[in-house]
């Protein structure tokens, strides 16, 4: 059996960085860690072919090769998920689908074509489909039922082509102890986070050097301090595992906002390299949190919390939500006001949407303000498939203005400034610094390319002239770099690496405003009529 695995294109939206990924001489961003888990999963003579579409076109000889088609997609990927079902049953191929969206509408994914829809976690439903495959069934195949990660095998990392990413992905853990109304986490995953054991962690993280991976590794768990001590024994094995091989890789990982309250698992994560993370913030709002039931942002001080994460050296991604019920006026502004008292660089700002069969969703539902003629794809441009608690042309316009203000570039630059600045000086290896021999056991790193050398120099000279030469703000440009290699050099690269991923943030100004401004056209069109 010949399966061609494809990951649809992601539109557009605020994880892509396709500058910040260019720059680096990448693709995209990371690899579809579903589909690699998949495969793992398939019998072991079937042939596999990955086909990434955010790295890659897919090309009629992959459509020729292939005998049986599976497809794993996210709700933002709906249109691309759907454009694939079409193309492959006019090839007359065999179609099977999963993931996040046919796990949560499974008719509606069957009723695009699909002969097969996956609903559930692999580790569970491959027999299942298998069985059913077997037997000639068609149709819907899953259960509830949640594997238990310590069977969950090495991801088929050998497919990828490595240097399309520039980060890699691991899954440590699945679900989340909290139940934030809007989240479809405890949907899909569960509210008892479930591991894998640090020696399948080590072993993934063995596969990936190995093969000669380079970049960073994100540990892409629901919540990584889930289970803070599993989270504790899973570090020190990454820290001696990383200690053995020269330290290859930087983490990043999400977590709640307690993480801000404990310095010990701090101190931890940082000593195993992990030093970026992304938080739910969602709202600065005490009577919003609540309704919202995300009641631990309640009991953890926020600002504290930020402040000792940044103090620390940790990077912190926030996420931010316009729109949620018990909202009033201005809470654009007082988001606004929030960041800049933090000094959060890079923050996700988003529209409420209801994902399908959160808590959120069943609620609107029951109450009769979910809108049928809205899509369910859930990205960074989707209009509100609700009606909101309060004016949604006001809830509109703030999300515009703000994003406008957030990364506005001078302003944006002055975040970033004041945000590094603060950072204790990083501390050095001292191993690195005593320049030890390298342990036999490493394996020798590839010298660097002539190409990668030039198109490195390449990319300086553009970030120079986007900032530095081209814009009014230049002189605030050369005058930050200047004052961090002063006052704070240890923290140099991290800053410039933030400020590029600018970039990708000021055009994402300009065009979520003119999305969004089309987005309200059509409704009060529709409206009118």
């Amino acid at each position: 059996m010949r399966a061609l695995l494809i990951c649809p294109e992601f539109p557009l939206s605020f994880w892509s960085f396709r500058k910040s990924c260019q720059l680096r001489g990448n693709r995209t961003v990371t690899p579809p860690l579903g589909l690699l888990t998949l495969a793992a999963l398939l019998p072991q003579e079937w042939e596999l072919r990955l086909a990434d579409l955010n790295a890659r076109k897919l090309t009629e000889q992959d459509w020729q090769w292939a005998d049986l088609i599976l497809i794993s997609a996210m709700y933002i990927q709906r249109e691309g998920l759907f454009a694939l079902v079409r193309e492959a049953k006019q090839r007359g191929k065999t179609v099977i689908a999963g993931g996040p969206y046919p796990t949560s509408l499974p008719e509606a994914t069957l009723e695009a074509g699909c002969d097969f829809v996956v609903r559930g976690e692999g580790e569970n439903t491959i027999p299942l489909l298998l069985e059913a495959m077997r037997t000639g069934q068609t149709g819907v195949i899953g259960t509830d039922e949640k594997p238990d990660l310590t069977t969950s095998p090495i991801p088929r990392f050998d497919l990828l082509h490595l240097d399309d990413y520039a980060t890699f992905s691991i899954q440590t853990s699945r679900g989340c102890p909290f139940d934030c109304e809007f989240c479809d986490v405890v949907n899909l995953f569960g509210r008892k986070p479930r591991h894998k054991t640090p020696e399948q962690v080590i072993a993934e993280l063995e596969t990936l050097y190995q093969l000669g991976a380079t970049g960073n590794v994100f540990f892409c768990d629901d919540n990584f301090i889930g289970s803070k001590k599993r989270a504790q024994a899973l570090l020190h094995a990454i820290i001696s595992w990383s200690e053995s091989r020269g330290k290859p890789y930087q983490f990043l990982t999400q977590a709640s906002v307690n993480l801000g309250q404990d310095p010990e698992m701090i101190e931890l994560m940082i000593a195993a390299n992990l030093r970026e993370v992304f938080i739910g913030i969602e709202s600065p709002d005490e009577n919003v949190l609540e309704a919202s039931h995300k009641y631990h942002n309640i009991k953890n001080p926020l600002v504290e919390s930020l402040h000792n994460l940044k103090q620390s050296g940790m990077e912190v991604i926030g996420s931010f939500i316009i729109g949620m019920d018990g909202e009033t006026s201005g809470a654009g502004q007082r988001i606004c006001a929030f960041i800049e008292k933090t000094d959060l660089p890079v923050t996700m700002l988003g529209l409420l949407l209801a994902a399908p069969h959160t808590k959120l969703w069943h609620r609107l539902e029951n109450e009769g303000r979910l809108r049928q003629d809205v899509g369910e794809d859930l990205g960074t441009f989707s209009a509100m498939n609700f009606e909101p608690s309060r004016p949604e042309a006001e809830i509109m316009q703030e999300y515009i203005d703000a994003w406008d203000y957030l990364y506005e570039p001078s302003r944006y630059l002055a975040r970033t400034y004041r945000y590094y600045l603060a950072m204790r000086p990083a501390r050095r290896d001292p191993k690195r610094a005593a320049g030890g021999p390298r342990r036999q056991d490493q394996v020798p790193r590839q010298k660097i390319p002539w190409r990668y050398l030039l198109n490195q120099t390449r990319s300086l000279g553009k970030i120079l002239w986007w900032q530095g030469i081209r814009p009014p703000y230049r002189r605030q440009f050369w005058t930050q770099m200047i004052g961090m290699l002063w006052q704070n050099p240890s923290r140099f690269l991290q800053y410039f690496v933030t400020c590029v991923e600018g970039e990708d943030l000021f055009d994402m100004r300009r065009i979520v405003g003119e999305k969004a401004a089309a987005i309200m056209k059509e409704r009060q069109l529709a409206t009118s009529r």
